[in-house]
């Protein structure tokens, strides 16, 4: 049986500290260990066989845990988190969450929780792609030109000027 802490960010602009620092509190207060560590930097919209979970679940063994600061963490989709969960249960093993503060085991009140927070994380993640083209419509009808600057502008700011001589 192992205790495997799990923590992923989106992109390199974002840190993992704050996630650690969660898990290895709650794992303090609760006076068990971590005996390892699965860390990313990647998009949960990547295929799970390109992220580190994708192995972590091949690997899982019966009664291991695997806790995530919350069930987002592991995946965005309502499918790819039930995915995720149904191999977790398969495997007779747990994942807990903190922000949720649930204990997901291979019991049916788990698989009823489990759909439920799939099904928030999708609808959250759908809301904030909702609201970003909003907002770039409404920038963009206003008059602001999107996107990259042309060509000519960046080719001047680039511009390596060359020793005279």
């Amino acid at each position: 049986m192992a205790t495997i802490g799990y923590v992923r960010v989106s992109s390199d602009k974002q840190t993992l500290e704050h996630q650690h620092y969660e898990i290895v509190q709650y794992a303090l207060k609760n006076d068990f260990k971590i005996d390892r560590w699965v860390e990313e930097k990647i998009s949960s919209r990547q295929e799970l066989k390109k992220r580190k979970l994708g192995e972590l679940l091949d690997n899982l063994q019966e009664n291991d845990i695997l806790i995530a600061c919350e069930i987002s963490r592991l995946g965005r989709s309502l499918m790819e988190v039930m995915r995720i969960l149904e191999t977790c249960l398969n495997k007779n093993c747990q994942v807990w969450t903190l922000k949720e503060n649930y204990r997901l085991g291979n019991d049916i009140q788990s698989k009823v929780l489990a759909f439920a927070f799939g099904l928030a994380a999708e609808i959250e993640r759908k809301l904030i792609s909702e609201r970003t083209k909003a907002s770039l419509a409404n920038l963009k009808a206003s008059g602001k030109k999107l996107g990259r600057p042309p060509k000519t502008i960046l080719k001047k700011f680039t511009q390596i000027k060359k020793p005279l001589g």
